[in-house]
């Protein structure tokens, strides 16, 4: 039996009934609350040390007060099933996401796209993402994760989130790396430092928006 869209976004709407946190204006100086979403739970992965190099770079940018949002540790089952372990799961996951003003996922690419942890991550969650902005890094092989990144775009836009359209990635990011150092950081670090550049634009002007009306969607 094929599915609808509809009828997925009524069966996920029963899951989306966390209650957003009340917000009242804010001076638009104060710093923007940005969570790092480090993509990947797989044994071994590389993304912790490429998430080691981009805090360095969220913490030292006045403008962001950064936290980290772990795939591995977000223990969300992928049946959508209402149980009592998957809302103590959500318990610990959701609020956060919702209390962010902005988004760095951070994505390896898996056969030519991102984790399937994830976009389980992605799909137990609705309003939390919707009008604020996305940043994107990604980390691979010879395509250093843009395809991955790509797919991605197209998420989040059925989420009315906003993607920012500069990127860092990471081309054969085993080789890029010495003991969790950057051989040659002068061009990530120049990426970095506008794409959190853009994501500070977008993530005041769409703050500053959702204080003043409510997002139509």
């Amino acid at each position: 039996m094929q599915t609808t869209d509809a009828t997925q976004t009524a069966d996920a709407a029963q899951f989306r009934d966390v209650v957003q946190p009340t917000t009242s204006p804010q001076n638009p100086d104060t710093p923007l609350a940005v969570t790092l979403v480090l993509g990947s739970n797989r044994h071994g992965r590389f993304g912790p040390v490429v998430a080691d190099w981009l805090l360095d770079h969220m913490r030292d940018h006045g403008d962001l007060n950064p936290e980290v949002m772990d795939v591995a540790e977000a223990d969300l089952p992928t049946t959508f099933e209402p149980s009592a372990a998957a809302l103590a799961a959500r318990s610990s996951v959701t609020p956060r996401l919702a209390a962010a003003d902005a988004f760095v996922v951070l994505t390896p690419e898996y056969n030519h796209s991102f984790p399937a942890g994830l976009k389980n991550l992605i799909d137990w969650h609705y309003t939390e993402w919707r009008a604020k902005p996305v940043a994107l890094v990604s980390y691979g092989g010879l395509a250093g994760g843009l395809r991955a990144a790509e797919h991605l775009r197209q998420v989040f836009a059925e989420l009315h989130a906003v993607t920012i359209r500069d990127t860092v990635s990471f081309h054969n990011v085993g080789a890029s790396f010495d003991e969790g150092r950057l051989k040659d950081s002068s061009g990530p670090d120049a990426a970095a430092k506008v794409m959190l550049d853009q994501l500070v634009w977008w993530g005041r002007a769409l703050r500053e928006a959702r204080e003043v009306r409510p997002y139509p969607a």
